[in-house]
């Protein structure tokens, strides 16, 4: 299989945000924006591997335009 850095990349950062979120609960500090950051921050990794599952040129387009706004809304 064709190495993908952009999957390999949203994985890790997946993974980080993840680590984020386990330290942010672990210390009691914040539950509705942490959540928020754990849900958008998967969400990129997700949105990129069914980009790589598209059946149109028009539906990698939409799946890669979704992980772009969530790398936006988890960047706010």
């Amino acid at each position: 299989m064709k190495e993908n850095i952009l999957l390999d990349k949203s994985y890790k950062f997946s993974l980080g945000i993840i680590k984020m979120y386990q330290d942010i609960i672990n210390q009691k500090r914040e539950f509705v924006l942490s959540k928020q950051l754990l849900r958008s921050g998967t969400s990129i990794g997700a949105n990129v591997a069914e980009a790589n599952g598209a059946i149109s040129r028009s539906d990698f387009s939409a799946k890669i335009s979704i992980a772009y706004k969530e790398g936006l809304e988890t960047k706010y």
